[in-house]
């Protein structure tokens, strides 16, 4: 998918958080069946060679049809995505015409995850979010690493309402404010003759080394 059509869906201040797609089984399964048609095509074709007066052309062209189904299939799998953001669950599908469903963060109710034998072997699974708006619930099928992503949509609503910025800006508070502080508090402790000037310098200058 274009990523300029991507980051056109994102509102002000909305942050992707993970994008997959659907695993990659299901371009695998679509496209043998296209090679498995191919084929039988070719078988068909070297009858009709066989056979005299038989119209070449019109099989050849026959023949390309599975070629340009397992193109179609490509870009299919290629522009359907599953996105998180901190604000919406989003999922795009469509070669030329997009269609776009989101659920807000905020009215997700439940999240079920299912997964068969072989798709907690090979990494798909099915996720299903139930949210109190109008849709109900939106199921995304044969997801690859459905494990994941419902963590992060779990993790993204439990932050939901809080700066995305809020570790980073936590870690710039610790460096710029609280050492400092810790430092005027040491100098006072050297000031009451509680910490001698030695001990003081030692403190501070491991501080500052933290900053």
């Amino acid at each position: 998918m274009d990523t300029k059509y991507l980051q056109n869906l994102l509102a002000a201040g909305e942050i992707l958080i993970l994008s997959t797609r659907q695993h990659w089984f299901v371009l695998f399964q679509g496209i043998c069946l296209d090679l498995i048609l191919l084929l039988l095509l070719a078988v068909g074709l070297v009858i009709l060679v066989a056979q005299a007066g038989s119209n070449l052309w019109a099989a050849a062209v026959v023949g390309i049809i599975p070629l340009f189904d397992s193109l179609r299939q490509i870009l299919a799998w290629t522009n359907h995505q599953f996105i998180i953001t901190n604000r919406r669950v989003i999922q795009v599908s469509g070669i030329i015409n997009k269609n776009v469903i989101d659920s807000s963060l905020e009215k997700v109710n439940d999240v079920k995850l299912t997964q068969s034998l072989w798709g907690r072997v090979f990494g798909y699974g099915d996720v299903e979010i139930l949210t109190a708006s109008e849709l109900g619930s939106n199921r995304f099928g044969f997801i690859g690493d459905p494990v994941q992503f419902k963590k992060a949509m779990i993790d993204a609503k439990n932050r939901l309402g809080g700066d995305p910025q809020e570790e980073l800006s936590f870690k710039n508070v610790i460096k710029e404010v609280t050492i400092p502080d810790l430092i005027e508090e040491l100098d006072a402790l050297r000031i009451k003759g509680i910490i001698t000037q030695e001990e003081f310098q030692n403190k501070k200058k491991d501080l500052l080394s933290r900053m």
